[in-house]
């Protein structure tokens, strides 16, 4: 079974799979019938000029491409949020397969598509679909915006669920944004709290990705926990973008925890991308080096027994590198605890020593146990 490309009227490109009937001579299409349309390839350019948006992703990918801008997959969203989105695939074209045929590549699911059995399936169908098709996602629809440079200090972090708590092994969970913003140093907070994920800007005079254009990133928690582990990890990371189409190239799962220097495109399904040197891709690593000082860290010297707590509710988290720290002043490295009393906050505070069943807690254990705890 072949695809034959036709242009219609709206400028649209249909694509249309057939059989040839050798019958005939010379051989003649037969069998043909509509699949579908090939989407255009966004640049990264025109997605950053798109005003509606969702922000939508899968655990468990390997590379991500995480912006939805197409109009029609903007109105399968079951509702504003939510995990179970089963989207429509978005077929762009791929280039070619070894053995020289068409090949294209599934925005949605991050697949690619136009083995004989895809072509077989989408004529059976009336629709092309990816091997992933049935993947639920998660996603937010309008995803909420925040303006680095408007607020005195900015930092995030990847959520993650405490290593330790009252009730035993904590409960495992997705991981989560956590976001604190103060508009003057040092002063109460007027944002504190988890979002699923975020779109985050920055005046356009700040060049991060070679064009003055792209002013934002989206963030989301599997992007946020690969950064985060990376950071911690000491692994290289940089942000190469497409030779073809110039998206910034966004590395999960085992790519990220492995540097490599042939990148796959999440958003045109090339693997044209080659860095100079094996590395993790990543938006966040030149938007991390631009406006963080996260690179600052205090070492906290503090002592806490739990012990002194006993019978009163509590937390433990080791605490992490943050994806973004505008702060004039350095970050503490420590073991952050939380102790509960009637219901609200006796301690919150990050410590150097936390002693716990009359043992001090190591914090790389802790952040081990943090990780198993996350749900990736």
């Amino acid at each position: 079974m072949e695809i034959e490309r036709v242009v219609d009227s709206n400028g649209r490109m249909e694509m249309w799979a057939y059989e040839w009937d050798m019958a005939h001579t010379p051989a003649r299409k037969a069998d043909r019938r509509f699949i579908g349309y090939e989407q255009p390839v966004r640049s990264a350019l025109e997605e950053s000029a798109v005003v509606r948006e969702a922000i939508c992703w899968s655990y468990g990918r390997t590379l991500g491409n995480i912006t939805v801008s197409n109009e029609q997959l903007l109105g399968t969203f079951p509702g504003a949020e939510g995990d179970d989105a089963e989207l429509r695939c978005d077929i762009v074209g791929a280039g070619k397969m070894r053995n020289g045929k068409d090949r294209w590549w599934c925005r949605t699911h991050q697949r690619h598509w136009g083995t004989k059995a895809d072509i077989t399936d989408a004529a059976a169908n009336g629709g092309t679909r990816c091997s992933n098709h049935s993947q639920p996602m998660s996603y937010i629809v309008d995803p909420p915006h925040l303006n680095i440079q408007d607020h005195a200090e900015v930092g995030i972090w990847c959520s993650m669920p405490p290593a330790l708590s009252h009730v035993g092994a904590a409960q495992k969970r997705r991981p989560k944004i956590h976001v604190h913003v103060r508009n003057e140093p040092g002063k109460d907070k007027v944002i504190d709290r988890d979002f699923k994920a975020l779109s985050l800007h920055y005046n356009s005079s700040t060049s991060l990705f070679g064009s003055t254009e792209i002013t934002k990133v989206h963030l989301t928690p599997p992007s946020a926990l690969e950064f985060v582990l990376a950071l911690e990890a000491g692994r290289s990371m940089g942000c190469i973008s497409c030779r073809d189409c110039g998206y910034p190239h966004l590395d999960l799962g085992t790519f990220a925890r492995t540097e490599h220097s042939k990148h796959l495109c999440g958003n045109c399904g090339r693997d044209n991308t080659w860095s100079k040197v094996p590395i993790a891709s990543t938006p966040l690593k030149p938007l991390h080096d631009q406006f963080s000082k996260a690179d600052q860290y205090d070492d906290v010297t503090s002592t806490i027994s739990l012990d002194d707590y006993a019978g009163l509710p509590f937390q433990i988290w080791a605490s992490t590198p943050a994806v973004l720290w505008t702060a004039q002043r350095a970050q503490e490295r420590g073991i952050h605890v939380h102790v509960y009393k009637d219901g609200k906050y006796l301690i919150d505070n990050t410590f150097g020593t936390v002693i716990y069943q009359g043992k001090p807690l190591e914090r790389k254990m802790l952040l081990e146990m943090m990780v198993a705890n996350t749900m990736n």
